[in-house]
């Protein structure tokens, strides 16, 4: 039987390099958990912090964290919700949105060179095989709860 932890633990390590080395653009470092929120907030109408926290599966103490050091950053505004001031919506500042989308750019030249040693099935099974997985995962009652 194969090692499956090994096999998860070398993917999981070359993404990790990736973002280490990819996250440096315009002169700002951004970690992976905060290329998440960045994409997170890109991705959905006006997220609230509870919002994108919960989507991340991360707690909301370690979460405000990350979201004050990208407003520090000028790259994530906060605005208190119109209807209730106790929620704070998100959304990308020009420079956050200049990030986000040079960082997808990486991603996804990354992920066309990966799949560039594949062929058309190969890669077509892989995909299929990735959204198999995701599907499983969010079925479990082990994945997906958020982190301390």
């Amino acid at each position: 039987m194969e090692n499956l932890r090994e096999i998860f633990q070398v993917m999981t390590r070359r993404f990790g390099f990736l973002n280490k080395n990819c996250c440096s653009i315009g002169g700002c470092d951004i970690s992976l958990i905060q290329s998440h929120i960045l994409y997170e907030i890109d991705q959905q109408h006006n997220p609230s912090m509870q919002q994108i926290a919960e989507t991340l599966g991360t707690d909301i103490t370690t979460f405000s964290r990350q979201v004050q050091s990208l407003v520090k950053m000028k790259l994530v505004k906060k605005t208190p919700d119109t209807d209730d001031r106790r929620i704070y919506i998100l959304s990308l500042t020009t420079e956050g949105k200049f990030i986000a989308t040079s960082i997808d750019e990486q991603m996804n030249t990354f992920l066309n060179e990966v799949f560039s040693h594949m062929n058309e099935f190969e890669k077509e099974t892989v995909i299929r095989s990735i959204r198999l997985l995701n599907d499983a995962m969010e079925k479990s009652s082990m994945c997906c709860a958020p982190l301390g």
